[in-house]
């Protein structure tokens, strides 16, 4: 899986699911978040330092938009936080603590996943929602 977290209004704007999380995964799901967004120019886009972040095909992806590019220092995850926190989210909240959970095949993974991003957008309560009540 690849998801691309929006710091701002704290939802995934963009999320693919494949066998591998290989470059091809990563691209598409960059192309489908910025095809949401009227001008990328400016825009701040941090990643962990995952080959597929570090490759020249992703820099010129973030290049060609006008983006800048910034990156979790070496063996730092705690500077790529909010990311690392939605993955828990889903982790903990999909397998329940379970370490041996098991989805019964590909679609029900899919399903699954799609859902709870559904409902972590717009249905899970976060402090931001909070305060906007």
């Amino acid at each position: 899986m690849s998801a691309i977290y929006d710091l701002g209004v704290k939802r995934i704007v963009s999320y693919k699911l494949g066998p591998s999380n290989n470059n091809q995964l990563v691209f598409k799901t960059f192309n489908q978040a910025i095809e949401k967004v009227e001008n990328t120019k400016g825009i701040l886009f941090h990643s962990d330092r995952g080959f597929q972040y570090t490759s020249k095909t992703f820099k010129h992806m973030l290049d060609e938009c006008g983006m800048i590019q910034s990156m979790s220092r070496v063996s730092k995850c705690i500077d790529n936080g909010p990311m690392e926190g939605v993955w828990g989210t889903i982790k903990s909240e999909i397998f329940r603590g379970n370490k041996h959970f098991k989805f019964n095949s590909v679609e029900e993974a899919t399903k699954t996943i799609h859902d709870f991003i559904l409902f972590f957008n717009h249905e899970r309560i976060t402090l931001k929602m909070a305060d906007s009540v």
